[in-house]
């Protein structure tokens, strides 16, 4: 777990998970609300926020 909030915001601030094919990667919050950004592996649309440990 991250001590300080500069570890924290870079470890989880704008970490995005594709629900289907599990890959993780950095996107902008609004653009994921709005649909505009995909999986990168797969395509899909359907992504959710990473979880902490």
């Amino acid at each position: 777990m991250a001590k300080f909030a500069e570890a924290h915001s870079r470890l989880f601030k704008n970490v995005f998970v594709c629900k289907d094919c599990k890959t993780k990667f950095k996107a902008q919050q609004m653009k994921v609300l709005q649909g505009t950004v995909r999986c990168r592996g797969c395509g899909s649309p359907s992504l959710r926020n990473v979880r902490m440990k």
